[in-house]
């Protein structure tokens, strides 16, 4: 390229434009496709930002709730809002700088795809958690103190609404902690399993999210409850969130939390709406049933049509010059990339006729040789991916010792010993003393002591078999001792035909190592004089290479990686929802069903929306298990611990009061985020990020809050399960609070902590 250019510049000072405008030269290197990636990535580093500060300002903004405009200020949850979205980028640092540490370096999907992770986790749960603190604030009517015979408003009589803070915030963790506990294990020791893939790329993120989603929840379940309650006293207490400084008259905080019973307004839709739309009609529950069951058939059966691999020209900026040099090569070039055939150290004698025959393509040589197979595979290039036969060392060392050209080629010094190359004219050179063997083959000593020669000797038009510029760096040689040598390894280059898609670059090399197998076999058969079928072979003296062999490897077992993956991860997520629920095969059943509907639905998204298979989806499927655990465990396990008179009346109330938490928690943080990303520059990060990420949060919410409660309220838990899970569960222990320096002893909340449907909730006697 630096030669072209000087050329450029003296055609333009000679005036000789013409000469100028017929050249056009498209250039790339190994590096070039890294380094446009990396390019590609930074140029969107832009728009990543607003994505996720879409989704942190969703977060502070909408987490409280107004009652209203006069308690506007006091209402506002900015703060605790962005505390938690603070401690989750805390936990994702945190694992970035532990595993940075100890020396596994992140990737570049880590970076952009473990915020997305750890935000729809954390966010959730923050949101279930708030929600879930404030609906018993704000749970007892008129009604609930005339059935209580007005007990409640005697214990507001009596003691501030400070003190019974911790008695709520005790209350709340108690009923969703064992939900947050399930997700948040489940997904971590499915992240942890899933390091176990052989794949490099989805084994770093799957550490990576695993640590982080860990330091999440210990943050959320210790520093998050404590600063709710913090925050829920300066509430009470009627000063405003972001300067608690200001505060309103403390006289009117009974009031103001009295009056206005509203549970928000997305939990009435779902109460009100949602929940008798989906549940309300047993047709159209049949229906909605059937429906999900025939799109995860279609789905499953169009899985194997998924394109894999990673299109080039999809992952270049629009103004790279590798988009020009792939152009060129499709349009101009017979020949794509050179591949080599490699033999390896230690398997072929090179002094050995019979061993030679097994490598050469001249006369004499094996029917079955390295040349003569891939000279046969060159007969079906469509099939072969191989558009010229490698070219041999071997054979034109064997030319180049029997060169009868005036002068010949392989000449040494008369006088000195010394190496004459062609274009030196000179008396004393005379002809290398051969002594011939069969087929004019140079003997074993000679055979060591002109290749030598051959590999410096500059090829030119008296001796055009030179093979210093073909072949210097195509034979290894080591010296044994002071006087003998011996050749190690080398390789026959030949070329790939033209490759324009993923799917040529990956049958390519497929066809390349199928042919390497053959001619292995044939080598190991010769040597061993025993018949080997491929699958036998233990050692493989041939291999080839060519340059983009490094970035396809990985998609010969893509499939089976993927599959592995999935296995450990939700087989974690079994094993940690039965354990966490008191053994209750039948709910973690229907958790990993959904789970594993919303991933194959994911794969049948990708054929729909031609998304190819490769390092980026990979790790985005598997995303998709932790994410699609936070859309249906919180809700399931809400089933599994409710009295109701039936399955369908539980399932009612499990969608009533989860469905509007996992909604605004997931659903509505990511959907804004997702969005932002249409407009990427980058058509990687359009086809890969928010193709995948809005299919993963419109399939999971429709997954969570319609086939969910749909399946439980045919195939869930009975109620009689339901008493058995709850014999397995852990005690739950109410330590007495104290006001006045009066003790208020809390007994017999064990029903009372498993009944989160009921309208009222416990206070101190």
């Amino acid at each position: 390229m630096k030669n072209f250019t000087l050329l450029q510049t003296n055609l333009r000072k000679a005036g000789k434009y013409n000469e100028l405008a017929n050249f056009t030269v498209y250039y790339s290197s190994e590096r070039s496709i890294q380094d446009e990636l990396n390019r590609q990535s930074r140029s969107d580093i832009l728009t990543i930002a607003i994505s996720y500060t879409v989704m942190f300002l969703y977060v502070t903004l909408t987490l409280g709730h107004i009652r209203s405009c006069r308690t506007l200020f006091i209402d506002l949850k900015i703060t605790i809002g962005f505390v938690g979205v603070l401690f989750v980028l805390l936990s994702v640092v945190s694992s970035i700088g532990f595993f940075s540490y100890i020396g596994i370096p992140g990737t570049l999907i880590i970076f952009e795809v473990i915020p997305f992770l750890v935000l729809a986790v954390g966010v959730d749960n923050i949101f279930i958690i708030v929600q879930h603190f404030e609906r018993l604030s704000l749970t007892n009517t008129k009604d609930d103190e005339e059935e209580d015979n007005g007990e409640i408003e005697d214990i507001r009589n009596r003691k501030s609404n400070i003190d019974l803070v911790s008695y709520h915030i005790a209350l709340t963790v108690s009923r969703v902690g064992p939900s947050i506990l399930l997700t948040a294990t489940s997904e971590s020791v499915a992240f942890l399993l899933g390091s176990l893939t052989p794949m490099p790329a989805v084994r770093v993120f799957s550490l990576y999210a695993f640590l982080a989603v860990f330091i999440d929840f210990l943050l959320q379940i210790t520093c998050f409850i404590s600063l709710l309650a913090l925050d829920a006293k300066r509430q009470y207490k009627m000063r405003a969130d972001l300067c608690c400084c200001l505060q309103q008259n403390p006289n009117n905080q009974l009031q103001s939390s009295t009056t206005n019973n509203s549970q928000g307004l997305l939990y009435q839709i779902f109460s009100k709406f949602w929940t008798p739309m989906v549940l309300g009609n047993y047709i159209l529950r049949a229906i909605l049933f059937c429906s999900f069951i025939v799109l995860t058939c279609f789905s499953f059966s169009v899985i194997h049509r998924i394109p894999i691999g990673l299109d080039q020209k999809l992952s270049m900026p629009k103004d790279s010059y590798v988009l020009n040099y792939f152009h060129g090569l499709e349009t101009y070039l017979s020949v794509g990339p050179p591949v080599y055939f490699v033999v390896q150290d230690n398997y072929i004698n090179y002094t050995s006729i019979q061993e030679q025959n097994l490598l050469c393509g001249s006369a004499g040589c094996s029917q079955s040789s390295l040349l003569v197979q891939i000279g046969q595979a060159l007969r079906q290039p469509n099939k072969t991916y191989l558009a010229q036969s490698p070219s041999s060392w071997l054979d034109d060392y064997f030319d180049w010792l029997q060169s009868s050209s005036k002068p010949p080629c392989c000449r040494i010094n008369n006088e000195t010993g010394e190496f004459c190359p062609a274009t030196m004219n000179n008396t004393d050179c005379i002809k290398c003393p051969i002594t011939p063997v069969d087929n004019q083959r140079p003997d074993p000593k000679d055979f060591q002591k002109y290749l030598r020669y051959f590999l410096i000797d500059n090829p030119g038009e008296k001796c055009p078999k030179g093979g210093h510029a073909a072949y210097k760096d195509a034979v290894q040689i080591f010296d044994e001792n002071t006087t003998n040598s011996r050749v190690g390894g080398s390789y026959f280059m030949g070329f790939h035909s033209v490759l324009k898609t993923s799917h040529d670059f990956i049958e390519a090399m497929k066809s390349a190592n199928t042919i390497s197998n053959n001619i292995s076999r044939v080598i190991m058969a010769e040597k061993h004089k025993k018949f080997y079928e491929t699958n036998q072979l233990k050692d493989y003296p041939v291999f080839p290479y060519s340059v983009f062999y490094v970035f396809y490897e990985q998609y010969l077992d893509i499939w089976h990686n993927l599959l592995l993956n999935l296995f450990y991860s939700m087989s974690a997520v079994f094993l940690v929802t039965c354990l966490l629920l008191g053994f209750d095969f039948h709910t973690a059943i229907i958790i990993i069903v959904c789970v594993y509907m919303i991933v194959i639905n994911m794969l049948g998204v990708m054929y729909i929306w031609h998304i190819e298979l490769n390092a980026i989806s990979v790790v985005n499927i598997v995303m998709s298990v932790g994410i699609a655990v936070e859309f249906c465990a919180h809700i399931a396990r809400y089933f599994a611990v409710t009295h109701g008179i039936n399955r369908l009346d539980r399932a009612r109330k499990s969608l009533s009061e989860m469905g509007s938490s996992v909604f605004s928690g997931i659903t509505l943080t990511k959907i804004g985020g997702v969005v932002v990303l249409a407009f990427a520059k980058s058509q990687l990060f359009q086809v890969f990020y928010f193709r995948m990420y809005f299919a993963l949060v419109v399939l999971g919410a429709l997954h969570g809050l319609i086939f969910l409660p749909i399946l439980l309220s045919y195939y869930g838990p009975s109620n009689e399960d339901e008493e058995k899970i709850r014999q397995h569960l852990p005690s739950i222990i109410v330590l007495p609070i104290t006001t006045d320096d009066t003790e208020v002893n809390n007994t017999n909340l064990s029903d009372d902590l498993f009944s989160p449907s009921s309208r009222t909730f416990p206070l101190p006697n």
